[in-house]
């Protein structure tokens, strides 16, 4: 589905011409409906994804990430990525050349978004494209980059195996996180050893099985919240007896509960 965007936008994102343009930073917005998909693509440039409102789901060949309204994913420079909006989106996007900017996050990730880098965001989408940028404006994004220097990480990355029988199990675990089969049990059904099917996990992903499963649930569940479901049904739908016990593991991760992650 087409992309929607200020019509001052929508000729320089049709031509990608905004990555030739003589600056550190161009800032771009745009509004998502719900289910929309971006397709597989890539830029030249860092990118900054910002949502004010809805969630974003980003695949790549690395594994996905879930990135909740007011987070924002840093995404490296030439990587191949599709974008799925659960719910409707407003994004704000910001493309960087990091090869110009040193200190930049060296890895692609979700950060959290300070008060002062959100306006910074909303601001440097008013910046104009088609005249010089002026020295107010410079000096805007050189505070922006700042921002994004210090901005601390978040772990909503999810790790997808190279290994065939792993990729499979992993896909299913992702399309069904409420499945309770253990480690023995997917061995089994995979045709390996329970001992290999865990010496792999941690040697293709860096995560034991059983942490790979709750990133799995957690990010599901994230998605979950966002489209509005309550509670009770995420905590059944991610395999939790119960929602308290759901409330625990987030608890666990952000250190506050699911409706103060949100807020």
């Amino acid at each position: 589905m087409p992309m929607k965007m200020p019509a001052k936008h929508r000729d320089f994102e049709k031509h990608r011409d905004f990555h030739d343009l003589p600056r550190l930073l161009v800032a771009l917005e745009n509004m998502w409906p719900a289910g929309a998909s971006t397709g597989w693509h890539s830029h030249p440039r860092g990118q900054l994804l910002y949502a004010i409102k809805g969630v974003m789901i980003v695949h790549s060949e690395a594994g996905s990430w879930v990135v909740p309204s007011n987070r924002a994913l840093w995404m490296v420079a030439g990587l191949r990525h599709n974008v799925t909006m659960s719910g409707d989106v407003e994004m704000r996007t910001a493309y960087i050349d990091a090869g110009a900017v040193p200190g930049l996050p060296g890895q692609t990730g979700v950060i959290n978004v300070s008060p002062l880098l959100r306006e910074l965001l909303v601001e440097a989408v008013r910046i104009p494209l088609d005249r010089e940028i002026s020295a107010r404006d410079e000096r805007l994004v050189g505070l922006l980059i700042d921002e994004l220097k210090v901005s601390s990480e978040i772990p909503l990355h999810l790790p997808m195996p190279s290994d065939p029988r792993l990729r499979t199990m992993c896909q299913s675990l992702i399309e069904q996180p409420g499945d309770r089969s253990n480690a023995r049990e997917w061995a089994e059904a995979t045709g390996m050893g329970e001992r290999t099917l865990h010496r792999l996990f941690a040697q293709e992903t860096g995560m034991t099985f059983s942490q790979w499963r709750e990133q799995a649930r957690l990010l599901s569940a994230l998605r979950e919240i966002a489209e509005g479901k309550k509670g009770v049904e995420v905590a059944l739908n991610c395999g939790y007896s119960s929602q308290s016990a759901f409330a625990a593991m987030f608890r666990r991760h952000f250190g506050v509960s699911p409706s103060a992650f949100y807020r």
